[in-house]
């Protein structure tokens, strides 16, 4: 399989990026003309990725995090001007202000009135047909940068790289292949978990992690996420527990009253992602993943260590 993955990245290295180009997505057919320039993204974590290529944004859309750069820590060097930066809805003035020559939002939840708009303004590229809003995989999302940038060669062989860490670290530990896990998070008056159809725990199966059937089982309106009653937790009784926060603040977790009974917090096999660790796993980018993984295993390593006394993550 590796063998056969050298191979394709080497034939893709091979080709050069033809313009114009076509990309068929859930909005249509959009059509670049020649390698673009200036580029927007609308995406949350759009901006990763573009530097990673090379490419300073002329617009980028604010997530979270309040950090003087714009940008979060991994990608602070990377940047070098001063986008645009959009925060709560689209604002299509500023965006137009920006004069891009392409816009991408393949991460971003656009409607077909925002595609509309936006594409009165320069070349958009949207999800493909039939996948959702955030359904698009890391890896996928930063193909599709390349390919539109012009720099798929480049792309790929960053995605490569970081398949290529995550294997390593699945090789190191095969005692993780199978054993499941719940990545969650207290929100208001309820805990919830990602479903294995979001980044998260996608990126977890990839170290051999499962998300237990329960999970999805709860899914209704939101593929990605579900909530339980804060008085049975049962579904996130799993063999590790890692818990994100947009804070390095964990009491209102502490505060849960059923978390005590579980399990998997009786014997210490729970992970506290502080905020930088948090947002990089979420940005799920060719800057942020490895900048992750470094900092998550060893907290995951201690966790299913079998030592209850060891701790290793953001509570300390």
């Amino acid at each position: 399989m590796r063998k056969l993955l050298a191979l394709a990245t080497l034939f893709v290295a091979g080709l050069t990026q033809a313009f114009p180009l076509t990309i068929d997505h859930k909005f249509g057919t959009t059509v670049i003309e020649s390698a673009p320039e200036r580029v927007a993204t609308v995406d949350f974590n759009g901006a990763d990725n573009l530097l990673a290529l090379g490419v300073q944004p002329v617009v980028i859309r604010y997530w979270y995090g309040d950090y003087p750069e714009v940008v979060w820590p991994w990608a602070q060097e990377a940047l070098t001007t001063e986008p645009e930066v959009l925060k709560g809805d689209l604002n299509f003035e500023q965006i137009a202000s920006a004069n891009p020559d392409v816009i991408i939002a393949i991460w971003s939840g656009i409607t077909q009135e925002d595609y509309d708009k936006l594409s009165k303004i320069a070349p958009v590229v949207a999800v493909p047909e039939g996948t959702g809003d955030y359904a698009m995989s890391w890896d996928e999302q930063a193909l599709t940068a390349g390919r539109v940038l012009g720099k798929e060669a480049e792309a790929q062989a960053r995605v490569d790289a970081i398949r290529k860490q995550l294997a390593g670290i699945a090789d190191a530990h095969p005692s993780w292949d199978g054993k499941t896990i719940a990545i969650a998070n207290r929100w208001q008056d309820a805990v919830g978990a990602y479903t294995s159809n979001d980044i998260r725990p996608l990126l977890m199966s990839e170290l051999g992690f499962v998300t237990p059937q329960v999970i999805d089982d709860a899914i209704d309106t939101n593929e990605f996420w579900v909530t339980f009653s804060m008085e049975d937790l049962s579904a996130i009784d799993t063999d590790l527990l890692m818990w994100v926060t947009s804070t390095d603040d964990f009491s209102n977790i502490m505060d849960v009253p059923a978390r005590p009974y579980l399990d998997v917090v009786k014997e210490n096999r729970e992970v506290f992602l502080g905020t930088e660790v948090t947002g990089a796993f979420s940005f799920a980018s060719l800057l942020s993943l490895s900048y992750a993984f470094d900092k998550m295993v060893p907290m995951i390593e201690a966790a299913l260590d079998g030592d209850p006394d060891t701790i290793a993550d953001a509570r300390r």
